[in-house]
């Protein structure tokens, strides 16, 4: 199955997952406007670790105060965005992507490529430890859950048939990032 055939089943399975959600039972979230737009959050605590990265460690309550509906959804609830909807997969400015949630820098556009399935994909993170995996065998399948290491927001997942010189092909949320332009 090509990658763009996958992306699209895919964003046709969460989107009939959504709407079987707001038929049970409503939106997830309620519409709020932006809380960026109206406030500025206090600084991260972030705990000093041995590697440099530091940890980020906040309650559901104070995640939820800190971003919007929809990066609280994919971020901390594990979510997903639709395919060919996200601000990033068509993007090919130069710069880094950090994360949304903790501002810890994540992929280079440098190692950005179009894998065809509507999501940002890069064949390797920023730096080594700056992306973890954990085990995820949600949707009926098993597949590697790429995690910011820093606040340990979701991110997306790593699968084997990307690019050389890695093989892997990183597909990510862009609601899970931030994109800093080159200077």
């Amino acid at each position: 199955m090509t990658h763009r055939v996958l992306g699209i089943a895919i964003a046709l399975f969460v989107l009939a997952a959504s709407a079987a959600t707001l038929r049970a039972g409503g939106a997830r979230h309620a519409a709020s406007p932006d809380r960026a737009a109206t406030k500025t959050p206090p600084p991260l605590p972030i705990t000093p670790t041995p590697d440099g990265i530091g940890r980020v460690t906040l309650t559901r309550a104070q995640w939820r105060e800190r971003l919007d509906p929809e990066q609280f959804h994919v971020l901390r609830e594990q979510g997903t965005e639709l395919a060919f909807t996200g601000a990033y997969w068509n993007h090919h400015a130069l710069g880094s992507y950090v994360c949304a949630a903790c501002g810890l820098p994540l992929f280079s556009s440098a190692h950005k490529f179009d894998s065809g399935t509507g999501w940002p994909s890069f064949w390797q993170a920023i730096a080594p430890g700056h992306v973890r995996t954990a085990s995820d065998a949600s949707l009926g399948m098993q597949r590697d859950e790429l995690q910011c290491a820093r606040c340990g927001g979701h991110l997306g997942h790593v699968f084997d048939d990307g690019p050389a010189p890695t093989g892997q092909r990183y597909c990510i949320n862009s609601v899970s990032l931030k994109f800093l332009p080159a200077r």
